[in-house]
């Protein structure tokens, strides 16, 4: 190596103590522009070419010649030239080549933090340019076509900066930066911690590169490379055996440096998992089949075709491993590393008596006696004890930090690691033995530690309707999914196979319906979009009753963005017959005429550009489910919307109106009992083996913002932002970090000072620094975290109010400014009871016990406000959807056949019950002359009605009959919410009962008279 230090600040002698055979390069680096030069560029060159052209190309060696290549032919030659000459000019040692070439697979380099936002304001410093300028607003917007430049960069951010830089370039030729020189800013780049520190190490780039150099420096600093070639072919190329260390030891600087030599191969025990060694782990197939197709690819044994069906977890897969080590206290060391290879042992613990460790201190007892070491695969998810539930991902970190602090409270949430496989026990890698022995040696191994360290759990299923109980099963509980596991399989290192698969909710049909719906607007894409359309608004056109208001006939509701589904042709399909007649948006003269977006002046979901209906094209759409959101305007979207088809027989005139997808959601609201999930494969795409990781905004991950059990768009009033300067402590206790990801799910805008926009409503419990000089101040409010919660809560309850904020209420308030007091308590009545918010059953507690007593409650006084609440239903229909009010003034009598079963007696007790709650009076004898209804059940004979009418015939001038009916009037009563009448309901009674009861009536009347 040219410098002095290695990856990680090691020095060249511990580097020579870890790996003393490590290849020594002879000459130093190649230059950084011999990467771009020959490689980068002549593999997006290939990249572009159509599948099954070929090319010439000279033949390497001393024979030299033509040969013929296709393009993975090509791609892989223009790999191996680079290689060879990296051997010959260079040495054996490529990591440092490797480490530009493959960024996104170096753990030794710590992540920069820079982001595209970042990069930009930096060089809109270095460059010395205005912001507002036309190549700052590019730098800072580079996902929008720029003002006057090609929109070929948009959505690219570094060919975006390239073109920039290329205005005012330091250099035009390029730069005498060897490989070596860039590793080691990039090294010095990553230890800084703020864009003060990274300032001057970017600006040194800008110095000594060219704009071309300076493209690729930010790619690789971006992790985003895109050459048309994965680390799986270079791998390949470099060694045979690269793939297979790299699985097991997820080390490029291992890789490089024990298989420099293409002949020495591994040994068969070196290509296993390794103790205290990071590996890939096994993942699992998504698959678009039905549940029968998934079963049948995961090829079970015919003498026992059982799967296992685990539910996935809502947290972060984590490998754990566990050795005897005498030199530690307790005789146990411990490693943590994440799927992405990182280590968390910080985090978790090193040992039995390590103070940092969030987990480890609790392991004292969790495994058998006589386990030596193991290597377990499982999940860290987070658990709250006072909800004896986990949280949803994303509150991990701050958890293990929370229980790192108090490690044995009984109340703060807490990290639990869930094993559910083990690959390595006492000196023996199990990887190549089935699932089924593998569960049994984790169940041997393992003592489970109640919420802290536990096994888990999965059932087992014969065929394909035992899946569809369990996915209902998780979604009720809003879990992640499901994974479907052969139990007869080995466990495959870095790979994705058939026998895991993955069964995730949003991936159903729940929504049977397909919507044709009319595209209204359109939003620049990035990467590969960049620079065209990548996602569609739809819309729903306005029906009669609009029209007749006076509405445009053409006019659409805002109703859901599609992006997903599309194949390339598809939007070249949708470009061709929209070409020319797209419009840029204009926020200050919304084109209003046409097209109606939620939010009034904030015009939530505000597109890059619109287009007429009339001119648009129509798109089959398919979905998950219908929710609600005010993101719309129709008050109403689906989840998780994807392209079906481009609807080329149909106009905009036919497309979906409000009231057609009105009349659509009623009806799969009535089936949707009955319908099982099916998975929609109509459009099925081949896997990609990887998957481009999530952008994270303030420790939010917007990818994963469904798995919040919130409303999505509570918080998104354009006049107000937030500030949360404390945790909550009322009425649940929540970090500041994850009261900021609520607000962030339910689309608000977060801040962390006062002063960084107008508006701002500081969220604050405690008195701290930054809370009491706001206090001081005394020129805003304070609000408590429990009126985000509140919020929330009430969302849930109920959508469908105009206005999902709630008011500001007395309780809600740490701090009041000076003349707002008024205003805040008119939102709450004299006990405090909130004019809007749903009262808890506590709250409504507290509430009755605060009110003072009516000390001349008398019993005459409570008959008077009876006979007023009587006379005011009789007049004005009210209370008569009361259930202590439905049986009012009706006096029963049950009569119990002397034949009746136990079930029966049980049936007219709860009817007694119903009856006695809902004001009824009852009385123990027929013949009482109060007597409204007699009771009787479906068993009672002809000899008891007999004996019924004889009763009722000696009531002459007793004024009313009672009605005779069966216990069903009252239970239909009860369900209905309303007194059904009695000769309607007889007419669903067996034919033989019907007669009795009839003839009794009527007899009965004929007597009387």
């Amino acid at each position: 190596m040219d410098g002095l230090n290695g990856p990680k600040g090691e020095t060249e002698q511990e580097l020579d103590e870890k790996y003393p055979n490590r290849p020594r390069n002879h000459h130093p680096t190649l230059p950084f522009h011999d990467l771009f030069l020959d490689l980068f560029n002549p593999l997006n060159e290939n990249k572009k070419r159509p599948a099954g052209s070929t090319v010439a190309r000279r033949k390497l060696g001393p024979h030299g010649g033509q040969q013929t290549l296709s393009p993975q032919e090509l791609r892989r030659d223009i790999i191996q030239r680079f290689i060879s000459k990296w051997r010959n000019e260079v040495g054996d040692d490529i990591y440092p080549a490797f480490r530009l070439i493959i960024p996104e697979k170096d753990r030794d380099r710590a992540m920069y933090g820079l982001k595209e936002k970042t990069i930009g304001k930096l060089l809109v410093k270095i460059m010395k340019i205005d912001k507002n300028s036309e190549d700052g607003f590019n730098l800072l917007n580079w996902k929008l076509p720029g003002q006057s430049m090609a929109s070929r960069m948009a959505g690219d951010f570094a060919g975006r900066c390239y073109e920039v830089i290329s205005k005012r370039p330091m250099r035009t030729e390029v730069g005498n930066m060897t490989v070596q020189e860039v590793n080691e800013k990039l090294d010095l780049l990553a230890a800084a911690n703020k864009e003060d520190e990274q300032l001057p190490i970017l600006e040194d780039f800008y110095r000594k590169m060219n704009p071309e150099e300076l493209l690729w420096l930010i790619r690789i600093i971006l992790r985003q490379m895109k050459v048309g070639a994965t680390e799986r072919t270079f791998f390949e190329i470099w060694h045979p055996d690269a793939e297979t260390l790299f699985s097991i030891s997820s080390s490029l600087r291992r890789v490089c440096w024990e298989l420099y030599n293409p002949n020495v191969r591994l040994e068969d025990e070196e290509t296993g998992v390794t103790l205290m060694q990071c590996f890939q782990p096994q993942l699992a197939q998504f698959q678009m089949h039905s549940f029968q197709r998934m079963i049948e690819k995961m090829r079970l044994s015919p003498e026992d075709p059982s799967f296992w069906i685990e539910e996935k977890m809502d947290g972060e897969r984590m490998q754990l491993h566990m050795m005897s080590d005498d030199s530690i206290t307790g005789g146990k060391r411990f490693k943590f590393w994440s799927r992405k290879a990182k280590d968390y042992t910080y985090l978790y613990g090193n040992g039995f008596y390590d103070e940092n460790g969030a987990l480890t201190r609790h392991l004292k007892d969790a495994f058998a006696d006589g386990v030596q070491n193991i290597i377990l695969d499982g999940e860290m998810i987070t658990w709250d004890p006072e909800q004896d539930a986990p949280v949803p991902f994303g509150t991990l970190k701050t958890a293990a930090l929370s229980e790192q602090r108090n490690p044995f409270s009984a109340t703060g949430q807490r990290p639990l690691f869930r094993a559910f496989d083990i690959l390595y026990l006492n000196d023996k890698a199990l990887t190549r033995y089935t699932l089924r022995d593998r569960r049994k040696a984790l169940e041997a191994s393992i003592k489970p530690v109640h919420r802290r360290f536990e096994i888990h759990t999965y059932e087992v299923g014969y065929s394909a309707a035992h899946i569809e109980p369990q996915l209902r099963k998780v979604v009720a509980e809003a879990s992640e999914g499901l994974v479907l596991k052969n139990p007869d399989s080995p466990y495959r290192l870095n790979e994705r196979h058939d026998d895991w698969m993955k069964v995730k909710p949003e991936y159903m049909t729940e929504f049977g319906e397909s919507l044709d719906c009319v595209v209204i607007g359109g939003y620049y894409g990035s990467g590969k979009r960049g620079g065209a359309l990548a996602t569609f608004l739809c819309g729903l056109r306005v029906d009669e009753a609009q029209i007749r208001q006076g509405a445009n006939p053409m006019k659409c509701y805002s109703f859901c963005k599609v992006g997903g589904g599309f194949t390339a042709a598809d939007y070249a399909n949708v470009r061709h017959h929209t070409d020319s007649k797209w419009k840029d948006w204009d926020p200050k003269k919304p084109p209003t005429e046409f097209i109606e977006l939620a939010g009034g002046d904030a015009q939530y979901e505000r597109p890059d550009v619109w287009i007429r209906p009339d001119e648009s094209v129509v798109l089959c759409v398919k979905a998950s489910s219908v929710t609600p959101s005010d993101q719309f305007r129709l008050g109403l979207t689906v989840r998780f919307p994807r392209f079906k088809r481009l609807r080329m027989d149909k106009t905009w005139e036919s497309a979906l109106s409000i009231q057609e997808f009105m009349d659509l959601k009623s009806n799969a609201e009535r089936e949707q009992k009955e319908k099982e999930f099916k998975i929609d494969n109509s459009r099925k795409r081949k896997p990609k083996r990887t998957t481009k990781k999530p952008l994270t905004i303030a420790g939010y991950d917007e990818n994963k913002k469904a798995e919040f059990d919130v409303s999505d768009q509570i918080f998104t009033s354009k006049s107000d932002s937030l500030v949360v300067m404390t945790d909550a402590l009322e009425p649940e206790k929540k970090s500041k970090l994850e009261l900021e990801k609520l607000i962030k799910a339910n689309g608000g805008k977060i801040y962390q000072t006062n002063t960084a926009a107008s508006n701002t409503i500081c969220i604050a419990e405690r008195r701290t620094v930054k809370v009491a000089s706001i206090q001081k101040a005394a020129k805003e409010n304070i609000v408590r975290p429990s009126w985000l919660l509140d919020c929330i809560k009430q969302n849930e309850a109920d959508l469908g109010l105009p206005d999902l904020l709630l008011p500001l209420e007395p309780r809600h308030m740490y701090f009041t400014v000076k003349g707002q007091e008024q205003e805040i308590s008119s939102n709450v009545d004299q006990y405090s009871d909130s004019y809007v918010r749903d009262t808890t059953t506590k709250e409504l507690t507290k509430l009755l016990a605060s009110m003072p007593a009516i000390s001349n409650l008398s019993a005459s006084r409570i008959s008077k406000i009876e006979d007023q609440m009587q006379s005011r239903h009789e007049q004005e229909g009210t209370f008569h959807d009361l259930p202590g009010w439905l049986f009012k003034n009706q006096v029963l009598y049950f009569s119990q056949s002397r034949s009746s079963s136990d079930s029966k007696v049980s049936s007219s007790r709860l009817a007694s019950n119903i009856a006695r709650f809902a004001g009824a009076s009852l009385v123990s004898k027929p013949d009482d002359k109060r007597v409204t209804h007699i009771i009787l059940d479906k068993d009672s004979r002809s000899a008891d009605v007999s004996a019924l009418r004889s009763s009722i015939s000696k009531r002459v001038g007793a004024g009313r009959i009672p009605h005779i009916v069966t216990v069903e009037w009252i239970n239909e009563s009860w369900k209905a919410k309303t007194l059904l009448d009695e000769e309607q309901l007889l007419k669903g009674v067996h034919f033989e009962f019907r007669k009795v009861c009839i003839d009794a009536f009527y007899r009965s009347h004929i007597s009387v008279s």
